[in-house]
């Protein structure tokens, strides 16, 4: 799930369009322009929960809720009264009035602090924005911290942009510019799609003569995801390294 590129009104509903199509924020599954949202909506309840369920389960790094905090926004998510749900967790009314006060002062914060952000951040240098990345299962490290700046003086020195399709004309020394090159690579790779091994390697084989290594450095370094069995690869989803 790539938050720069959400809405909170996508966030809110578990759905986003992508070149038109609706795609669900957490499976791999987009539909017909204009399907209907009921469609949409029963196909997040039946596969994820509701989209309010899946939105506060979502597994991502930047989801910092604790268990039992899910498990109070979900029971305020039913209208349930105070004492009621008071009963239900064997705490006091006062302590399930706390816990939406506290739950309100951070969504205050948080939307100063999203404020501040845009403002300062939204026209930033191309000297200092940093490149997207993929989703990795840990923090990515240093090598990651790429400018677009950067990333576009890399792209400028291996590739040939004279000629089409796309060509690589050597592979780098220096694992910045391999990120930087597969960065260019997986653009070319169409996303929200499942392909096989030998569509991958079709879109690869005219970028570079040694495409089954590139195919590999694209695993390796997040950029394709596979099944254990490789009958299956997708693009991984990009984040906002900022």
């Amino acid at each position: 799930m790539d938050l720069t590129k959400l809405t909170l009104a996508d966030l809110q509903r578990g759905w986003t369009l992508v070149e038109q199509r609706p795609s669900c924020l957490y499976c791999e599954l987009t539909w017909p322009a204009g399907t209907a949202a009921t469609t949409i909506q029963q196909h997040l309840a039946t596969a994820h929960g509701g989209a309010l369920t899946a939105l506060i389960d979502t597994d991502s790094r930047y989801n910092t809720l604790t268990a039992k905090q899910r498990d109070l926004l979900k029971a305020f998510a039913t209208g349930i009264k105070d004492r009621e749900l008071a009963e239900q967790t064997g705490v006091s009314a006062a302590t399930i009035r706390h816990q939406k006060f506290t739950f309100r002062e951070k969504a205050k914060q948080a939307k100063l602090y999203l404020a501040t952000y845009q403002a300062v951040f939204a026209q930033t240098d191309p000297h200092e924005r940093l490149l997207d990345v993929p989703q990795h299962p840990q923090d990515p490290d240093d090598r990651w911290l790429i400018t677009e700046d950067e990333s576009a003086k890399i792209l400028q020195r291996y590739f040939d942009f004279t000629h089409d399709p796309l060509q690589l004309k050597r592979w780098p020394k220096k694992q910045k510019a391999v990120i930087v090159i597969l960065t260019r690579i997986i653009d070319e790779i169409p996303a929200h799609q499942q392909f096989t091994e030998p569509q991958i390697n079709a879109y690869l084989r005219p970028i570079y003569f040694d495409y089954p290594m590139v195919r590999r450095f694209l695993i390796e370094y997040h950029f394709l995801q596979r099944t254990p069995d490789g009958t299956a690869y997708w693009r991984t989803i990009p984040t906002r390294k900022d």
